[in-house]
């Protein structure tokens, strides 16, 4: 397969997933192309465009640089390996354990082995920072990770991720300076929630390696902060990069140590994200008595949340994202085999793309494609391509690389029901929305 990566030889590369049992079906779906193209290409014909070879490339989840096309930053430490001269691959199951043994190592505080914070990411370009803080300065970084994080909800990690990192390096300066203890310990906390949120921009931007290294150095900082809900919220963000790897176990697991965390602080809120979190791991390994009693807690500990008083970064979770959630949770035990979980996902989906506005953009995207992959699933084509129609609209102004994983199951349902004009219409439409 390397052999035929690096020669670009797409027809071997496609054989080699045939052999294995990878369908055309599959293989179209993953690459954004037709079922006709990848006939096709199986039967010998060349690939030479640059945008559809890093298509392939990105879609079948390879390295870029194993055929030979320029290096993003994910590519280059995959590729090109470590300025320490490390192994450049390493297997991405390899790195999860490592981040589930630094989780533990900071949720239990037991003696787990695993990599010194140094090792997760570069000290960032250091910029002036004052001598000595005060309070003020480190209201002036809470205020704007508000503001930043309130743009990626809106327009996507796309379009604020460079902002964050600038940030974070100015910020980053600011633990060297001199302060007063109470001072210090609430710019632990400030620090791991701006690295929290470079995580989250740089896993919507698909830069995963990036996301577990501010991931890594947010808990690190949260721990020291004495901050056990945002310890929580860390986890319950880095398991979320999991599941759209789709790696649930690995998912449950950070998200019952962020739990364990939550528990500690006393944080129903918490208590409540990472129940339903844990549901939908569950739900994607097709285990519905669990994802169904997680669905029931989740429920319990929101309705016993005090949400006025919450700390600022769980107080996302509101009520609209509750049925978001709850619909989630139903459309993947749907998406499983159990259709007849379409019927409470429906409802809940509705509810929450009824109430989500301009804000959450992404957000309302999200649900919009699960919701008609509900109404596919149920038969009702016409309201299925109604509503994935919205999605794509929806999906138009963002600059997030989840939408389009996001919007897979769509996709795959669609060209299953292509003998339906309604429905190859939206499948097209949807190639088209991954081709650009």
């Amino acid at each position: 397969m390397r052999d035929a990566l690096a020669s670009r030889d797409i027809s071997t590369v496609y054989r080699l997933l045939r052999k294995h049992g990878v369908s055309q079906r599959q293989i179209a779906a993953m690459t954004g192309q037709s079922q006709s193209e990848v006939s096709e290409i199986l039967k010998g014909r060349q690939v030479m465009a640059y945008d559809v070879l890093v298509r392939i490339a990105d879609g079948l989840g390879v390295a870029r640089g194993y055929m030979g096309l320029a290096y993003d930053e994910a590519t280059a430490i995959q590729v090109v390996g470590a300025a320490d001269g490390r192994q450049a691959e390493e297997d991405e199951t390899v790195k999860r354990r490592k981040f589930l043994a630094h989780a533990a190592q900071v949720t239990m505080g037991a003696a787990v082995f695993g990599p010194t914070s140094e090792a997760w990411a570069t000290s960032p370009a250091r910029t002036p920072a004052p001598g000595r803080i005060g309070m003020t300065d480190v209201r002036q970084m809470e205020a704007a990770t508000r503001a930043l994080r309130a743009l990626d909800y809106q327009y996507g990690g796309g379009f604020c991720r460079d902002a964050v990192v600038a940030q974070l390096s100015w910020g980053q300066q600011m633990l060297e300076a001199s302060g007063a203890e109470l001072v210090k310990s609430r710019l632990y906390v400030a620090l791991a929630d701006l690295h929290s949120l470079a995580g989250w921009t740089s896993f919507d931007t698909g830069l995963f390696d990036s996301a577990r290294g501010h991931f890594a150095n947010a808990l690190d900082l949260a721990k020291q902060g004495d901050n056990n809900p945002l310890v929580a919220n860390v986890l319950y963000r880095m398991g979320r990069v999991y599941l759209h790897q789709h790696a649930p176990n690995d998912a449950l697991k950070l998200f019952q140590l962020g739990q364990i965390a939550a528990q500690e602080s006393g944080s129903e809120l918490a208590i409540s994200v990472l129940c339903a979190n844990q549901a939908w791991a569950y739900a994607m390994m097709g285990n519905e008595e669990q994802a169904v009693k997680l669905l029931g807690r989740t429920k319990d500990e929101f309705a016993r949340a005090d949400i006025a008083s919450a700390e600022s970064w769980v107080q996302f979770f509101n009520e609209t994202d509750v049925y978001a959630m709850i619909g989630t949770v139903h459309t993947a035990l749907a998406i499983e085999g159990k259709l007849e979980h379409t019927k409470y996902a429906i409802p809940a989906l509705t509810r929450a793309v009824e109430a989500y506005g301009d804000d959450m953009a992404r957000s309302k995207t999200f649900n919009l494609s699960a919701l008609a992959v509900n109404h596919l699933l149920e038969g009702d084509i016409d309201q299925g391509a109604k509503v994935g129609g919205k999605a794509l609209d929806a999906a138009e102004g963002l600059k997030s690389a989840r939408v389009k994983d996001r919007m897979e199951p769509l996709k795959v349902e669609a060209e299953r029901r292509r003998n339906n004009t309604d429905a190859r219409d939206l499948a097209d439409r949807i190639n088209a929305f991954y081709a650009a």
